[in-house]
């Protein structure tokens, strides 16, 4: 709308300066005679304030209701005084009129305005890349086996859709059949492709790879992944944060700042000179000036940045003033399981005496624990199907209740289990073995031995694996100079080990999760700045007691209403991501506001013409300007912010 209408009134402006009697003299020329010439100025001129000025008009009549006068209600009273008064000297000294000053304030609001709401709709861009990803249409399975074409509005849950390689997925869903790797990269951040195969999770938006899949629809259209997504990055850029109400504030008594001003320069110009053209220019000229643009955007479009700038990272912000408040924080809370850790057993440390290798005998306990869905043996199976190579073969499987399993391979009798095997076995393990299994019950593993054909052949350390990217990000914490503490529900031996293991400063063992939020009122209570990290789910009410509450790994659960930020990947080094986008995003917030302020504070005597004595004089037209390009600088600042280094 301001992009057209400027067009529009660029054009209807020419005439009308180039039949300004006041440029004719400045330029020494005269225009073409033509009939009726003398209102071609002031005709277009109120065509150009009809179609271009009024819109500023009923922007400005809402700040009037809600008696909070900010930027349009100055425009507006800017432009209505001056053509007000232009139309006056119709009927006395037409010379004294300037509609030329009129047309070009308007032209160059225009232009502001929509340079302004173009460097927002690109700030915010964020959420047209991520509607752009959802396909229009779906190929629905139907019960012949056969595909039909629908659109994606129509899918139900529990609908199978088809989708083929390239193709993006229409709906959240679970696979049902076929394996293919995705690219989740518009959702999580993450570049590499993730591996899906029957039972995994698919997210609306994301482009599947090579192969083809079936996939059971669980979520469509608001429920989805995707639009939860978008509904969090459109609340965060509509919320307001202390540093935004701050400006609207400084918006509102700068009205009434410019309002005195332009009083005073009334007052002094019409005792100077007495009441007329030079008057009421430099007034207008003030009015026109004092308008808070710069001041109005110097927040929102930072905001705006911010929170796209977060989605494209994997960083949803639920609430800004959380954000603002990220770069305060000087003790960071983890819970343990599913955030530090993986939240499932993993082999950890393995074993073997000769002439047996750890691996082989890896190989041979996932085998036995085969057709076993306890969490010990899916953690033997995923270790052993990362190693790769085909399984052993082994027969008559046998569970031994509390003690373990049992099984034959090539003719020898192996079982596998913990102290208690060893006990009903009536044999002991070697020195290595015995020593390895010490060292694993100290920091809190669990131990599980391979005894074959009767003796110890290899033991196995498994525990809630640390995720690899831990240790750096709490590293990167105490550089920034941040406590780490730990949360768990864990014995103290198995805290200790995790804490040791990572370099944690503080850690609080054997926790339930009704008295988390306990742990974080008590450091709120010793003057810290707390952020808690957790899993969104028993960590509720801790995270809604910290200051800043984080939800790690929720990018299928984008709707934790306990928490502040959800990071969707759950990577703890997205945390010290947030504390960075929170500084640098304050800094460009601080710098923009220094700037408006400090504008206003120059701008203002200077239009009201405080250096006329020496010759030097604002024009309404050249105060547009100067605004316009105030406005500019605090764009182009703004969007320096894109430019910050979060890793």
């Amino acid at each position: 709308m301001f992009r057209d209408r400027f067009w529009v009134c660029l054009a209807l402006s020419v005439p009308v300066v180039v039949y300004s009697p006041m440029i004719q003299h400045w330029f020494g020329f005269t225009p073409p005679a033509l009939p009726g010439g003398t209102w071609i100025v002031p005709v277009l001129s109120v065509v150009i304030f009809a179609y271009g000025g009024l819109p500023f008009l009923r922007m400005a009549a809402p700040e009037l209701r809600r008696r909070r006068p900010g930027m349009m209600t100055l425009i507006s009273l800017a432009i209505s005084v001056a053509f007000v008064y232009s139309l006056a000297t119709l009927a006395g000294d037409p010379a004294e009129a300037f509609f030329w000053e009129l047309v070009t304030l308007i032209d160059i609001m225009l232009l502001g305005h929509w340079l302004e709401m173009r460097s927002i709709r690109q700030a915010s861009g964020a959420l047209d890349e991520l509607a752009r990803l959802m396909p229009d249409t779906a190929e629905r399975l139907r019960p012949d086996g056969g595909t039909e074409t629908v659109s994606v509005a129509d899918l139900l849950v529990g609908d199978l859709v088809l989708v083929r390689p390239g193709a993006s997925v229409p709906a959240d869903g679970r696979v049902a059949e076929g394996e293919s790797s995705l690219s989740e990269a518009m959702i999580t951040g993450e570049s590499r492709p993730v591996a899906k195969r029957p039972g995994d999770t698919v997210i609306a938006g994301t482009i599947n790879g090579d192969g083809s899949l079936r996939v059971a629809v669980t979520a469509t259209g608001e429920a989805t992944s995707l639009a939860g997504i978008m509904r969090l990055v459109r609340d965060a850029q509509a919320s307001k944060s202390a540093t935004q109400v701050l400006a609207d504030r400084a918006a509102s008594l700068l009205f009434y700042a410019a309002l005195a001003v332009a009083l005073v320069t009334a007052i002094a110009w019409t005792a100077a000179v007495g009441f007329g053209a030079k008057a009421v220019t430099q007034v207008v000229t003030v009015l026109v000036i004092s308008c808070p643009h710069a001041l109005g955007l110097a927040v929102p479009l930072v905001v705006a940045i911010t929170t796209s700038l977060a989605a494209r990272s994997g960083i949803l912000v639920r609430d800004r003033l959380a954000l603002e408040e990220a770069r305060n924080v000087d003790v960071v809370v983890f819970d343990k399981t599913g955030t530090l850790t993986m939240g499932e057993q993993a082999v950890v440390a393995k074993l073997a005496v000769d002439p047996w290798t750890a691996d082989t005998a890896l190989a041979l306990v996932a085998a036995v624990e085969g057709d076993s869905e306890h969490a010990v043996a899916k953690a033997f199976r995923r270790a052993s199907d990362a190693l790769g190579g085909d399984p052993p073969t082994v027969t008559a499987f046998e569970a031994l209740k509390g003690r373990g399993v049992k099984a034959s391979h090539a003719g020898k009798t192996v079982h596998v289990g913990g102290p208690r095997l060893l006990e009903l076995l009536g044999v002991a393990a070697p020195a290595a073995i015995a020593g390895f299994a010490a060292d694993g019950g100290a920091r809190g593993h669990t131990v599980v031995y391979l005894v074959y054909d009767g003796g110890v052949v290899a033991a196995f350390a498994l525990a809630d694996a640390v995720r690899p990217e831990s240790r750096h990000a709490i590293a990167r914490l105490h550089a920034l100079g941040i406590e780490v503490a730990m949360l768990t529900g864990d014995s103290q031996d198995v805290a200790q080990a995790v804490a040791g293991e990572l370099g944690i400063d503080t850690f609080f063992a054997q926790v339930l999760p009704e008295h988390k939020d306990q742990k974080i009122a008590a450091l709120q209570a010793a003057g810290r700045r707390v952020a808690m990290v957790g899993d969104g789910v028993n960590d509720a009410p801790a995270l809604t007691r910290a200051d800043v509450g984080i939800a790690i790994g929720g990018g299928t659960d984008v709707a934790i209403e306990s928490a502040d930020i959800v990071l969707v990947r759950s990577n703890p080094e997205d945390v010290v991501r947030v504390f960075a986008l929170s500084a640098a995003s304050y800094r460009k917030m601080r710098e923009n506001l220094l700037w408006a302020s400090g504008y206003n504070v120059v701008a203002l005597p200077l239009a009201a013409g405080i250096l006329a004595p020496w010759g030097i004089l604002l024009s309404p037209a050249f105060g547009a300007l100067l605004m316009s390009l105030s406005t500019v600088i605090v764009a182009v600042n703004a969007q320096w912010l894109r430019r910050a280094r979060l890793d």
